[in-house]
């Protein structure tokens, strides 16, 4: 069995902070009781989706986190901040998701379009060696 790299251990200790940030921002919103139970849920799917790759939907809910923290503090003061960063990890996460299934669209085009290409030149050479 290979061992995991680097780049794969970082991404499973992004997944477990970020996620664990989230479901104990949630579970302030359901009361102080249900934080560690959120928390360890958000630490479970952290580790999961780390595990299987997903850094860019990691980040999206990270900058949402922040974004929305940073403007529910500037519009409606202090004591909304976790109100806004639970928020904005939503909205990250939904967009973080629909950009990488863009990115994912726009990147499988251009491997067909280079295909095509090539399938074009390979016809073109094997006329022109006739």
């Amino acid at each position: 069995m290979n061992r995991p790299t680097a780049s794969a251990w970082f991404d499973v200790v992004l997944g477990v902070v970020v996620m664990t940030t989230v479901g104990a921002l949630i579970g302030s919103f359901l009361g102080a009781s249900s934080i560690p139970v959120t928390a360890g849920l958000g630490l479970a799917l952290g580790a999961v989706v780390g595990y299987l790759g997903g850094r860019r939907f990691l980040v999206s809910i990270l900058v949402g986190t922040v974004l929305g923290g940073l403007l529910a503090w500037f519009i409606a003061g202090i004591e909304k901040v976790s109100f806004g960063a639970g928020a904005g990890a939503a909205m990250g996460g939904f967009l973080g998701v629909q950009i990488s299934m863009l990115l994912d669209m726009r990147a499988a085009r251009k491997a067909a379009q280079v295909e095509e290409g090539e399938d074009a030149g390979a016809a073109h050479s094997a006329v022109t060696k006739l």
